[in-house]
């Protein structure tokens, strides 16, 4: 009850009270009846469409290259594609618009694809490392093409890891903020920069209620999607066991991997692009984060700004991991149980709808509704680390519930039947075989509160801003010195992330797949 109580107190209540303001003006339908809307949800799936698909062009090599290869230099390759995963969005807002100041629309399409290259990668590589090769070899002996053998046997075996992570990206695409704020500004929105815009600057709450239920229903319909692509997924790995599939590639193969190296360069190319515009002038951008900016732009110091986005992050991982690893315990728990699988199924899709409703929803809300609570939140410095908390947990969730799933319950019998109460149980047994991925699902969670900015930027005050609100803002105004923050600023965010993901990669256990669903 821990964790539903507290989605209901932190998102159901606020986001409830949101739409039901909106729905008090009145004008809902009118809303829904513009073609404009139409335009906006037109464009917002048609722009995650596109990044879907690059993501899986660009993704299946990739993953191809890390479940099928036995070479040199795999764990700087599981790194790379990481990075762009947990770094901020304004990062690569920043990066992208550095590379093509011109692209928007193909811009906004690269840089949501440029953050779930991650997911196709490791996703399908999880799935494909089970996988007999001797199959595939089979369908070649019988005079299959390497493309045939691929469509007609390999691919088909790899659906529901392809169909899983095609549901996710979908989700994170469609929910974009911070990328098509930057890169689309005025001219280009989706449903979720314009529900900030309409609450934010228009105050026009029946517009935003109405832009939010249709992002709401797509959210509940791309999640459904993806718990039946993971539970085939699921399926398919109890079904195989680990094969020694990895070795040296041959013939055609090495094109595969040709194509992962390229796509592996073209992912460090952004970030390559933005270490160097922060040091064109020097260190100058550096040394200039210990004040606020050109004609103080800011009201705090850029180190000032750091040290909330880690006060910030701290609690909220935090907050993040406990939630997530009782929800993950229970719904493993209720799975093994005669609960109905629907429930659970229902149960886990509630925990996940914070990640693709509007953070500006969410934000807003809080300032409408907490003032309820005993010490009125709306004023405490703990409700950056609550929003932020309520966008991790799922990803907290999403990386130890399959592994909690695996462990196999006959050890757990075992401990149980000589003695061990349910608490020595899930210590003895639970905690050391899942270790690895609760330091995984810390680090992980850390950098994505560390970068997160669609709610903070609603929430946080001008003198508490986090470093990734600070960097918009310095964007926003004029003078060179300001560019040059932002493009340290964004550096010294990378360095993090980078070194965040190295230990998530130190954790893994060597041969294995990634822990976690990504």
């Amino acid at each position: 009850m821990v964790p539903l109580g507290f989605l209901a107190v932190f998102f159901v209540w606020p986001v409830a009270a949101i739409l039901r303001l909106g729905l008090g003006e009145g004008g809902v339908l009118s809303v829904l009846a513009r073609a404009d809307t139409w335009q906006l949800v037109a464009f917002t799936v048609g722009q995650a469409a596109a990044s879907t698909a690059v993501a899986l062009v660009a993704g299946l090599p990739v993953a191809f290259l890390l479940a099928r290869t036995s070479l040199p230099g795999l764990g700087f390759v599981r790194v790379v594609i990481l990075v762009p995963f947990v770094l901020p969005t304004v990062v690569v807002g920043l990066a992208f618009r550095t590379l093509l100041p011109d692209g928007e629309v193909a811009a906004i399409v690269l840089a949501n694809s440029f953050f779930n290259v991650a997911v196709v990668a490791r996703t399908v590589a999880g799935l494909w490392s089970h996988l007999d090769r001797r199959v595939s070899d089979a369908a070649r002996s019988l005079g299959a093409s390497p493309l045939r053998a691929f469509t007609s046997v390999t691919l088909p075996a790899l659906a529901p890891a392809i169909g899983s992570a095609a549901a996710v990206v979908f989700l994170f695409c469609a929910t974009s903020f911070g990328v098509v704020l930057i890169l689309g500004g005025a001219r280009l929105r989706t449903l979720e920069t314009e529900i900030y815009l309409r609450t934010v600057e228009l105050l026009d709450l029946s517009g935003a209620a109405a832009l939010s239920l249709l992002q709401l229903l797509a959210v509940v319909a791309a999640l459904t999607v993806g718990a039946i692509a993971r539970r085939r997924r699921e399926t398919a790995l109890r079904l195989r066991a680990p094969a020694a599939v990895a070795r040296q590639p041959a013939g055609t193969e090495w094109a595969v991997v040709g194509c992962a190296l390229v796509v592996l360069a073209l992912l460090l190319l952004p970030i390559v692009v933005l270490v160097a515009r922060s040091l064109s002038g020097g260190l100058a951008g550096y040394r200039a984060l210990t004040g606020t900016g050109y004609a103080g732009s800011l009201q705090l110091s850029g180190v000032d700004a750091a040290l909330n986005s880690v006060r910030a992050a701290t609690d909220a991982t935090l907050l993040a991991v406990t939630l997530g690893t009782m929800a993950s315990a229970v719904l493993v728990s209720l799975s093994r149980s005669r609960v109905r699988h629907g429930v659970v199924e229902a149960m886990d899709t509630a925990l996940m709808l914070p990640l693709g409703v509007s953070a500006v929803t969410v934000g807003f809300g809080y300032l409408v509704t907490l003032d309820a609570l005993p010490g009125d939140l709306r004023t405490s410095a703990a409700l950056v680390p609550l929003a932020q908390a309520l966008v991790v947990t799922p990803l907290v969730i999403r990386l130890l519930l399959p592994v909690l799933r695996s462990i196999d319950s006959r050890l757990r019998q075992a401990a149980a039947s000589l003695g061990a109460s349910p608490w020595r149980v899930w210590r003895e047994v639970d905690v050391p075989l899942a270790g690895r991925s609760l330091l995984t699902a810390f680090a992980f969670g850390y950098v994505v509160a560390l970068g997160e900015f669609g709610a903070t930027s609603f929430l946080a005050r001008p003198d508490t801003a986090t470093l990734p609100v600070a960097i918009v803002r310095l964007l926003s105004r004029p003078g060179e010195l300001n560019n040059q923050m932002a493009y340290a600023a964004c550096t010294s965010l990378i360095l993090v992330t980078v070194a965040a993901v190295a230990v998530v990669e130190s954790v893994r256990v060597p041969g294995r797949a990634p822990v976690g669903e990504f």
